[in-house]
């Protein structure tokens, strides 16, 4: 009997040192969390026999148990990497095609597909509760989990109808005339967008046509006249080009009218209340006409000082390309876009388990529901006893190095030792063998 006890012993402490190698080969390995050996010893009784002279028959390895403590995190500058900080298990599924149904991890190292999936390493989708506009759970249960998709946009196009400008002409500046374009005083002027010397100011404004596409309106300011005896106005004409196409602020097609601007004597607008209408202008590949109106508003003014660009508004807006995305402490993903938009898509949600070392390991940091750890109980995180969440970090293996090389020496020795044990059954076996009568 005593060979198949000390056997026993060499293989339990066998599948102790298999366990403490599977945690040492991890230490590295993002959510992982260790194993420990538990044995039981091995007692053949009955009813007859006499507690006192009982002797065992060696020993079992009872469980291999997994520990879920807490590892240790690690700083990311991905938001995308997300750790735990307590209990609870990301909820990640697999596609159709890979055949992984519901799986639960600790590794937060999430990553975005081709398709703008959010993913672990091995394609598994994360799964989050649906919300509305504010960020509000709308269904709740795991089959009401969905996958985490990033919108590649956001917003409806909206073309711009109405600019508003507001800004100050420079009282002082000079009636332009280029010196290189004409030499006699009687020439005609001519105003040319690509000369300097033709115009005093220009000033740049964003819009937008019907589809989102940025244009850019310039304006050309070029004076006209200044103040006499007789007359105590000024004026201004204003050129209006959207990319190549200029403006008419007219109303017949056929003659490209710029806007007038008059200011009094003491440097406000005569007619400010009235808008400019822009007819006839066609945005690049569009069929249809765009009509846009310039207001300079009562705050445009003409005084002695340097030419200003107060403010610029528009009415009309692109279509938003998302930016960036964050998941906040509760679990929130909110997305931002190019246009100012923000975007919640997503609460995470967590798992939790009656006995989590029931649960059954598939690699890669992943586990299972079974009959042992009982069905998941799902909630948000900083909830209900769920663990808080932590944007920017990655949990490490729960493994420490140190204990698991301790803990490794007494397996061998235990090994040793039962090999001894063996040993010497097989020297007092051979001896008895050598027994001569």
């Amino acid at each position: 009997m005593s060979f198949f006890t000390s056997l026993s012993g060499l293989q339990g402490a066998q599948t102790d040192m298999s366990t403490i190698s599977h945690n040492l080969a991890n230490v590295s390995t993002n959510g992982f969390k260790k194993s420990v050996t538990q044995f039981a010893d091995v007692i053949a009784s009955t009813a007859n026999s006499n507690p006192t002279q009982m002797v065992g028959s060696g020993t079992v390895v009872k469980a291999v148990r997994q520990q879920f403590s807490q590892g240790g995190f690690t700083q990311s500058a991905s938001a995308l990497d997300v750790a735990i900080s307590g209990d609870g298990f990301f909820i990640v599924k697999g596609d159709e095609k890979s055949g992984n149904g519901v799986a639960f991890t600790r590794n937060g190292s999430f990553q975005v597909t081709s398709d703008r999936y959010v993913t672990d390493a091995q394609g598994n989708k994360l799964q989050v509760y649906p919300v509305d506009g504010s960020g509000a759970v709308v269904a709740t249960g795991l089959g009401s989990t969905v996958s985490l998709r990033l919108p590649q946009t956001s917003g409806t196009p909206e073309a711009t109808e109405n600019v508003k400008m507001s800004l100050n002409l420079n009282a002082g500046s000079a009636i332009p005339k280029d010196a290189t374009r004409f030499q006699d005083p009687d020439d005609e002027y001519v105003f040319d967008r690509f000369d300097p010397g033709t115009y005093n100011q220009s000033a740049q404004t964003t819009i937008y046509d019907a589809n989102g596409n940025a244009l850019t309106l310039t304006n050309y300011f070029v004076r006209e006249t200044k103040p006499t005896t007789d007359d105590a106005t000024s004026t201004w004409t204003v050129y209006s080009f959207i990319g190549d196409q200029q403006l008419n602020a007219g109303s017949d097609p056929e003659s490209l009218q710029p806007i007038q601007l008059t200011f009094d004597s003491t440097g406000k607008l005569s007619d400010p209340s009235a808008p400019t209408t822009f007819m006839g202008f066609l945005a690049p590949g569009a069929t249809s006409e765009q009509v846009i109106k310039l207001d300079f508003g009562d705050s445009t003014t003409q005084v002695s000082s340097p030419f200003s660009l107060n403010s610029t508004v528009q009415d009309g807006s692109a279509v938003g390309q998302i930016e960036g995305v964050t998941i906040a402490d509760d679990g929130t993903v909110m997305a931002s876009f190019s246009n100012g938009d923000s975007q919640a898509l997503g609460k995470v949600v967590l798992a939790a388990f009656a006995n989590s070392s029931g649960l059954r390991q598939m690699g890669s940091s992943t586990w299972a529901s079974s009959g042992l750890s009982g069905e998941a109980r799902l909630g948000e995180p900083g909830t209900n006893g769920f663990g808080g969440l932590m944007s920017g970090a990655i949990e490490r293996s729960n493994v420490d190095i140190t204990e698991e090389l301790v803990a490794l020496i007494a397996a061998q020795r235990n090994f040793q030792a039962n090999a001894k044990a063996l040993d010497t059954a097989s020297q007092i076996s051979q001896t008895i063998f050598n027994i001569r009568s």
